[in-house]
């Protein structure tokens, strides 16, 4: 069993993983376009919130890449984006917050185009995620949540009904039974990280089609800042 780690600011990703994990990726997660006028319909008034749920991310959503929303929203890269995300969700210090980055995200963000999951593992990479823990034989997932305390082993193909399987996406690590793979949640990000014993993690990451950063040595979980000062 694989617990969840708690990575730090202080060193490199790659310098705080379990010691049979050699290479690492930070995923981002997909923003989630739902068909126009779904949002008109789902609110009560003008100043309701609303969400799709997770039935309906799957079922009605598409998937918008980071580069696209970059694009529409004039920021020039991914860190900018990053930051503007966070921002938007008050996750940043004062002092870190750039309100200006979010006023372009969230002013030119397309109608009906939600934010990506934020804490949880995206929807979109669960069908991937089963196919990767899958790719060595592998049958059983074990997983470990402690934000619940939960912890626990099930078939990889119950990656595929959540409900039935009862398992959170929030702040959790989830690995196969020869942990060869790993991907674990961030709390208050839009990101996934994936590790794996392969050192040949680019490759997967390009096989896969995942908008990613590769982890180097000096990689930080906080990676959007060494490109936007």
């Amino acid at each position: 069993m694989l617990n969840y780690i708690w990575l730090d600011d202080k060193s490199p990703i790659l310098d705080q993983l379990p010691n049979s994990f050699k290479s690492a990726a930070i995923l981002f997660h997909p923003f989630i376009q739902m068909p126009l006028g779904w949002e008109k319909k789902r609110r009560n008034n003008e100043f309701e919130h609303t969400y799709p749920s997770d039935e309906e991310i799957l079922k009605l959503g598409k998937q918008v890449s980071w580069m696209s929303i970059m694009q529409e929203c004039d920021l020039t890269n991914f860190s900018e984006l990053a930051i503007a995300l966070q921002t938007s969700i008050c996750a940043l210090k004062e002092q870190y917050a750039r309100d200006d980055l979010a006023e372009k995200l969230n002013s030119n963000l397309k109608q009906d185009c939600f934010y990506p999951d934020e804490d949880d593992i995206s929807l979109f990479f669960i069908k991937d995620i089963k196919k990767v823990l899958e790719s060595k034989g592998a049958k059983y997932f074990s997983y470990s949540n402690p934000i619940l305390d939960e912890s626990g082993t099930l078939e990889i193909k119950k990656l595929m009904s959540l409900d039935n399987s009862k398992l959170s996406l929030k702040e959790v690590i989830i690995s196969d039974e020869n942990m060869d793979f790993a991907f674990m949640s961030v709390f208050d990000t839009f990101i996934t990280v994936f590790m794996t014993r392969d050192e040949k993690t680019d490759d997967i990451v390009k096989n896969m089609g995942w908008e990613s950063i590769v982890c180097d040595d000096k990689t930080y979980i906080d990676w959007y800042w060494s490109n936007i000062y």
